[in-house]
């Protein structure tokens, strides 16, 4: 059953979480230690996150600097394998435009379909380091309804260059991203869940949202999509705080806001363990509502919060 097709079934709230790729060099175990803290609660998948090539240029001799592309992680095809062996779940790569062309997606795909695993989640990725707006590789895709448009194209056997082949027999399945913020170059809100029932209607079956800290915003983002007609599972995704920088940071990054009861008693922590104790008190009660309003899954953004997670299903699952 696919990712997609088990949220659709009545079922109770499940427990889901997203794992980064390894640093390049380094091994898969601090991973799988991180991983094997939270299979207790049953996961019902788990996410790798995909990361952009990035250019850097190195001094090969004087005043001369050769371009060369290099990835700081794994690509997250070997790493959710290396899952789906072990831990015997569906595993759910994130598949980019960011820093791919049209025809590497494609190769990522035979490769993924190769391996039986047909869940994916189709993002369009972050800009490039340096880059005051998101511009797309040459030959690849500039927004990720295009990506999902190909996926769905390749599930019917038809090829970036044009050929065809017989569809497959084991389509893949993928969910999208959603902003109960609105993403951060969206107009407004409802252009940006415009954008995402585009999404949609080009064959997503589930949306996981970006992060937040008040259900309110939530629970108002499904109801506008629903209002929209988009009528498709809507994931709420969790991420608990862990550190004093975040209440600047997460802000600036995500292009969120801390509600003002959390903005206060964050103004009161000292250290960062007062910020995790804070993080595993607060995303339990957030927890806790969404579990009692029946959603389909809570996803929990666990990248240095392994533990908080830990704490936080312990008490809701």
């Amino acid at each position: 059953m696919s990712v997609a097709s088990f949220l659709a079934e009545p079922h109770t709230t499940a427990f889901s979480f997203e794992v980064l790729p390894p640093l390049r060099g380094r091994g898969i175990e601090q991973l799988f230690a991180s991983i094997d803290r939270l299979m207790p609660f049953n996961p019902a998948y788990v996410n790798i996150t995909t990361h952009r090539t990035e250019i850097v240029y190195r001094e090969i001799s004087d005043g001369v600097f050769q371009r060369t592309p290099q990835r700081t992680r794994p690509g997250s095809v070997a790493v959710a394998a290396a899952l789906k062996g072990r831990y015997g779940i569906p595993t759910v790569p994130h598949v980019i435009c960011s820093g791919f062309t049209r025809a590497e997606l494609e190769n990522e795909l035979i490769d993924l379909s190769y391996l039986g695993i047909t869940d994916l989640l189709v993002l369009r990725g972050d800009r490039a380091r340096g880059e005051n707006r998101f511009v797309p590789t040459p030959g690849g895709h500039e927004h990720a309804v295009e990506l999902c448009r190909q996926v769905e194209a390749f599930n019917a056997g038809r090829m970036v260059d044009g050929d065809e082949y017989s569809p497959l027999e084991r389509p893949f399945s993928f969910g999208v991203a959603g902003y109960p913020e609105k993403h951060e170059e969206a107009m407004n809100l409802d252009t940006d869940i415009e954008y995402l029932k585009a999404k949609i209607d080009a064959g997503a079956r589930y949306v996981v949202t970006q992060m937040f800290f008040d259900n309110k915003r939530y629970f108002d983002f499904v109801a506008r999509c629903r209002k929209a007609g988009i009528t498709v599972p809507i994931i709420p995704g969790l991420k608990p705080l862990t550190s004093l920088t975040q209440q600047a940071l997460l802000p600036k990054t995500f292009h969120i806001d801390l509600p003002m009861e959390l903005a206060e008693e964050l103004r009161r922590c000292r250290t960062n363990d007062d910020v995790k104790a804070l993080g595993v008190e607060w995303g339990t009660a957030q927890a806790r509502e969404l579990k009692a309003a029946n959603v389909p899954s809570i996803h929990f953004y666990s990248m240095n919060a392994t533990a908080s997670v830990e704490a936080i299903a312990r008490q809701v699952y």
